[in-house]
């Protein structure tokens, strides 16, 4: 591993926020009904601070250049849903999103989690790729689904 992974921090905010729009709008998704207009994204931190809400970011050189995490889906029992994989552009192709997914996974797990839910975009086919050689198996949507522009959902027994 070339880079080092740690829990969010307040000083990241801004770099996650700036990953996870700018990715957004290189894939046409800077709409309403996605994360690219919540207000919380620019204050991650305060909202992954507990054990079933959780964000790690992976920094190479002192920079941000990918993070993952996630909170508890209360809609299923005992499932947690996988949020906001992002990497930047010169990350991507090098494995390091396999590597996010690994990670989290362990930290559903350790966070008492049977499951990994996670919802996602056709616009968005290299991480649908991903997703599925890491396990994951479409499902029909959730009705609780919160951003509605989303379309395509998987989910993976842990």
């Amino acid at each position: 591993m070339d880079f080092i992974l740690r829990k969010i921090t307040k000083e990241d905010d801004a770099a996650v926020a700036e990953l996870v729009r700018g990715n957004l709008k290189k894939f046409g998704l800077d709409i309403p009904g996605t994360v690219y207009f919540d207000e919380g994204l620019d204050h991650l931190s305060e909202f992954y601070n507990s054990e079933d809400r959780q964000y790690y970011v992976a920094e190479r050189n002192g920079r941000v250049i990918g993070g993952i995490g996630f909170a508890r889906f209360a809609a299923r029992e005992s499932t947690a849903e996988l949020q906001k994989l992002y990497l930047a552009d010169h990350a991507k192709g090098s494995g390091i999103g396999y590597e996010l997914i690994r990670f989290i996974e362990e930290q559903i797990r350790m966070a008492g989690f049977k499951q990994a839910y996670l919802e996602t975009h056709d616009n968005l086919q290299a991480a649908i790729h991903i997703y599925e050689k890491s396990g994951y198996r479409e499902i029909e949507r959730p009705k609780e689904v919160v951003h509605s522009t989303m379309n395509r959902f998987f989910l993976k027994i842990l």
